[in-house]
């Protein structure tokens, strides 16, 4: 895809000239200028007006699955002998997201401007991950940038398989949960007002639940305003304690020690850690450099601390599964498998093989945690409506009970 270049020269006269050029970069550029007899002073790329789409595309993120996509065609064009340009040139081509393919076309004429891959991809970091440029950085040392590629893909396809497991299974909680405080809210501010006057009328001294139920009902519906400004406040608040470094500590502390779910989130954790390791292990990352990415791409700043400690660990000589066996993280099990691919020479393998032994552990518990989930939520959602229901029918009952009398 041709850009195009505002440029300065001088012509044979020493007269000064400025003009407009389409070429692939600036190199191809200033060929052509210096191939019409002109002395090269200046080129810049023309910025070119985005349309209201564009404009839009601009905010549009790269998506994961966009980066799996794009490392398989990679792959399988470099395979198939196309050069790294070419390859690329066809990429930021076919690629429907146009920040993706602005970004690609990009890492294309850096490569073409004689980068590699690796440092043209390393200026974008906001779309490609440490964990990915530093796995193409070893393609190519090694000479597998192909097989590396595939691997990233691979690993990037089963970390969405088992997002994608747990959100599905969260759904319905998730919808069931939205559902009862909406009908929460109706109630309380449409039919607890209509009780109310029923109240009135009758002129009978209130139980202590229903006056709380009617304070709550005037409330709501007199300061509407501040129930929403407290709670988007109080959700504001919460999420910018949560990225200060004590509030994410706390948050990641009380995450894995939270009963049922906290074993379900060490369990994606040790997964992710194994797989993310052992897939920068097996693609030729260095050892250490590999541990930083996997401490600062884990989501969790109690693990991050843990794999910052076995880096220490083997600057000083040790294994990895030293400081692990200390850890409240870690169980024994995993340390024992760490230590015997440590032994053996085969860390790589030992810790695809853990990881999958915990996404198979997450699937089982997530649908242990689905079909416990569903009759709980359900009887929460019975025993508030109950409740109000309850606090709402009680003055009638005492009338009635008076009238008996």
């Amino acid at each position: 895809m041709a850009s195009t270049f505002t440029y300065k020269v001088r012509d044979k006269q020493g007269k000064l000239l400025t003009g407009v050029l389409e070429g692939d970069n600036q190199v191809g550029v200033s060929t052509k200028l210096r191939q019409m007899g002109y002395i090269v002073i200046n080129i810049t790329e023309k910025a070119e007006s985005p349309t209201v789409g564009q404009a839009f595309q601009r905010f549009k993120k790269v998506k994961s699955n966009e980066i799996t996509i794009f490392s398989r065609q990679f792959a399988t064009m470099i395979n198939a002998g196309l050069s790294l340009t070419k390859c690329l040139a066809i990429l930021g081509e076919q690629t429907e997201n146009k920040t993706f393919s602005s970004v690609i076309n990009k890492v294309r004429k850096d490569v073409e401007g004689g980068s590699a891959l690796s440092e043209a991809l390393s200026r974008h970091p906001k779309v490609f991950q440490d964990l990915f440029i530093n796995m193409v950085k070893a393609g190519e040392t090694g000479g597998v940038l192909d097989d590396v590629l595939l691997r990233v893909a691979d690993h990037f396809e089963r970390e969405a398989s088992l997002r994608r497991e747990i959100k599905a299974a969260m759904a319905y909680p998730l919808a069931v949960f939205s559902f009862s405080i909406i009908l929460m809210f109706a109630m309380i501010t449409f039919v607890v007002p209509v009780f109310k006057g029923m109240f009135d009328s009758m002129g009978a001294t209130l139980p202590l639940p229903t006056l709380i139920l009617l304070n709550i009902s005037n409330f709501v519906r007199g300061f509407w305003y501040l129930v929403i400004a407290g709670t988007v406040g109080t959700i504001y608040g919460i999420k910018r304690f949560i990225n200060t470094e004590r509030g994410r500590f706390l948050f990641d502390s009380l995450k894995l020690k939270l009963p049922v779910f906290g074993q379900l989130a060490m369990k994606v954790s040790i997964s992710k850690f194994s797989r993310t390791l052992g897939t920068l292990l097996s693609s030729g990352v260095p050892i250490l450099s590999a541990l930083d990415i996997v401490a600062d791409t884990s989501g969790n700043v109690i693990i991050a601390r843990d794999v910052k400690s076995a880096g220490v660990s083997i600057k000083e000589g040790e294994t990895i599964a030293k400081p692990l066996s200390g850890s409240k993280v870690f169980p024994p099990m995993v340390v024992q498998m760490i230590s015997v691919g440590e032994e053996t020479g085969v860390l790589d393998g030992m810790l695809q093989k853990i990881a999958d032994f915990y996404d198979d552990e997450v699937s089982g518990m997530v649908k242990t945690l689905t079909s416990l989930i569903e009759p709980f939520m359900i009887l929460g959602i019975g025993l508030m409506i109950g409740a109000m229901l309850i606090a709402l029918y009680l003055p009638m009952f005492q009338v009635v009970l008076l009238m008996g009398e």
